[in-house]
């Protein structure tokens, strides 16, 4: 047996030769001392590295697991088990905490056996791992179901999709996938949620403590604005953070005492000195939040195809006295599983007696539906999929071969209990809520249903009737709802919070050079990424998919030409309902330019800002070419001699 010493300084270095490593062989540049542009081409490689190393790690943590702990666990009753040895051993190992062992081993155990997968997208570097954390926390709930193996091909589906993500964005994508294949649990651990709501108090140090209060998401949301409204009452001279001015803001609303700016100036030269919390709640606009929702949802669960009442997943094996001859008879469903949104906004047309939902809760609940009322077969492919659709038959190498989904007699055809398909609600702060909780927030006297759409074919109008430049209500709710966050990779704002920008700038004097307000001309970015594309050197761009034109193609152009895709989960993916409202053409402003008065001074050829939009158009364009070549080239390429 041979002794390594861990954490001897030079020594240790020996046993981890990274440094000594050959970097070519890594794919990486000898040196770090680059120029920016192939910095960045090294720092990308180098996160799919990283990415690869975090999955061996978690194969090893695995490998260690189901040695030390798996033969053990069944009986194992000691207080410091299997598990807890195995976790310090790694934690003394790698001097990290015993808490961040066992998360190590949480979740390699659940890679290996819930989501290998979403594992396989770590290893070819698809996913980060910073994003491993919420996927295994978030699907914690369907173990040990045999759907499971279905939530995991789901995700593994969307993680592959060409495109960009944000934490929330994941977040929303994880709880989509879970809700559609666990309605009755989503419902069941709600219901137990809402009776185990609580108000408590911690006491921490420095004479400070901590409350905690357990509410309805809607709740908390509704709260949540009135303390950040009465925290802005004050003047930029406020000492306090942000946070700070929150947490008095908080408490005056509670104990209705006065809250007031602590400037240092007179009550004379500061209005914001002393502010009336019960007068200031009376005056103050209603509050409103929106949350989005297919109609069907409105309606409730409905039966769900035949072929999802079964798992096919290659993941378990037919019991022994399983008949794989005959084939179940196919279920007729009544309608497609129903997505959500609240203010409620209804993504389809929707006739005038549908109970589509928004919720105007007087401090309170607007929601705008966003699906249209649409009913026929579910199409698995694209609103719920299957193992096998995920299972890499197109070289993508996320699971199954072609002999796999030929050989019927693999897949294990035991009952999964999801007898119907329910849709989700998406609340802008919040995420994913489950059709039951939307039904909840329709009921309420407070709330005001807006429906999308009218029901019929009729084009929805784009803009202001008095001002081309502005979006109509409906417009403007339908790229939030579609959006759902600021499109800016990475980035977590709301869309509802965010402005609405103009991909392709708009040209107040020659309106009908481009700039158009459209639903493909607009998307949502928040107030700094916006700036930064309006005053920085990033080039946006968004037009339709060629193969999906009702889906768009967004990207990001950075100052040194790297194009970076845009989000992969959109609202398209939470309700597709949104694919069937149209709007019509914005109107037409082609009025000549007024005549300018005579010159006594040169002139550029262009104003500055429309030189820069131009050039900017310019790079669009030459962009879309580039990428149409990469995906389509010509079938006269000559071979590469």
């Amino acid at each position: 047996m041979t002794g390594v010493q861990v954490g001897a300084g030079a020594a240790s270095t020996a046993a981890t030769p990274w440094a000594s490593l050959d970097h070519t062989a890594l794919g990486l540049p000898a040196t770090a001392d680059l120029p920016s542009t192939r910095a960045l081409d090294a720092l990308v490689h180098a996160a799919a590295g990283v990415a690869y190393l975090k999955w061996f790690e978690y194969q090893l943590a695995a490998a260690m697991h189901a040695e030390l702990v798996e033969p053990f666990e069944d009986e194992d009753r000691r207080e410091l088990d299997a598990f807890t040895r195995c976790a310090a051993t790694i934690a003394t190992t790698m001097s990290i905490t015993p808490f961040a062992a066992r998360t190590l081993l949480t979740d390699a155990v659940a890679l290996r056996d819930r989501l290998p997968l979403v594992a396989q997208c770590l290893r070819d570097g698809i996913v980060t791992p910073h994003h491993i954390r919420t996927i295994v926390s978030r699907t914690e709930l369907i173990e040990g179901q045999c759907y499971a193996a279905l939530v995991d091909a789901d995700i593994a589906r969307a993680l592959r999709k060409p495109g960009s993500w944000s934490p929330a964005r994941m977040e929303t994508m994880v709880d989509t996938m879970v809700h559609r294949r666990d309605p009755d649990a989503v419902r069941a651990r709600r219901e137990a949620a809402k009776r185990n709501r609580e108000f408590t108090v911690e006491t921490g140090r420095d004479g400070m403590a901590t409350t905690t209060d357990t509410r309805p998401a809607e709740d908390t949301a509704l709260a949540a604005a009135a303390v950040h409204r009465l925290a802005a009452q004050v003047c930029p001279k406020d000492t306090r953070s942000k946070a700070a001015r929150a947490s008095d803001a908080h408490y005056a609303l509670l104990t209705h005492t006065e809250f007031g700016c602590d400037c240092d100036r007179p009550i004379t030269d500061c209005r914001y000195k002393n502010i009336d919390v019960g007068r200031f709640a009376a005056t103050a606009p209603r509050i409103v939040i929106h949350l989005v929702t297919d109609t069907t949802t409105l309606t409730g669960p409905v039966p769900a195809p035949d072929s999802e009442r079964v798992c096919p997943s290659r993941q378990h094996l037919l019991r022994p006295d399983e008949d794989t001859s005959g084939a179940r008879p196919d279920a007729d469903p009544t309608a497609k599983p129903a997505t959500a949104e609240s203010e409620i906004v209804a993504a389809q047309p929707v006739s005038s007696d549908d109970p589509c939902v928004a919720t105007d809760v007087d401090q309170a609940r607007d929601a705008i539906a966003d699906g249209t009322a649409h009913t026929g077969t579910c199409d698995a492919a694209t609103v719920t999929g299957s193992a096998d659709d995920a299972a890499g038959t197109d070289g993508t190498g996320d699971g199954l071969t072609a002999g796999d989904e030929a050989d019927d007699t693999r897949g294990c055809k035991e009952p999964v209990g999801l007898d119907f398909v329910d849709g989700v609600g998406f609340l802008p702060g919040i995420g994913i809520i489950s059709g039951a909780h939307v039904r909840d927030l329709a009921a309420d006297p407070r709330t005001v249903i807006r429906p999308l759409g009218d029901g019929t074919d009729t084009p929805l109008p784009a803009t202001q009737p008095s001002n081309p430049y502005r979006p109509s209500a409906a417009l403007d709710a339908y790229v939030r709802a579609r959006d759902q966050f600021c499109t800016w990779p990475g980035c977590n704002r709301p869309a509802w919070e965010a402005d609405l920008d103009h991909i392709t700038e708009y040209d107040h004097t020659h309106p009908e050079r481009g700039g158009r307000t459209d639903a493909t001309g607009l998307g949502a970015k928040c107030r700094f990424h916006h700036l930064l594309k309006t005053f920085g050197d990033f080039v946006d761009d968004q037009y339709p998919d060629p193969n999906d034109p009702s889906r768009l193609i967004r990207t990001i152009t950075i100052p040194d030409g790297r194009t970076v895709l845009g989000p992969a989960f959109t609202g398209h993916d939470v309700h597709p309902g949104l694919d069937m409202i149209v709007f019509g053409d914005p109107p037409d402003t082609s009025t000549p330019r007024p005549p300018r008065p005579g010159l006594t001074e040169r002139l550029r050829p262009a104003p500055r800002t429309e030189q820069k939009h131009a050039r900017r158009r310019q790079e669009r364009s030459r962009n879309r070419l580039r990428n149409a070549m990469k995906l389509h080239p010509p079938d006269d390429t000559p071979p590469p001699f």
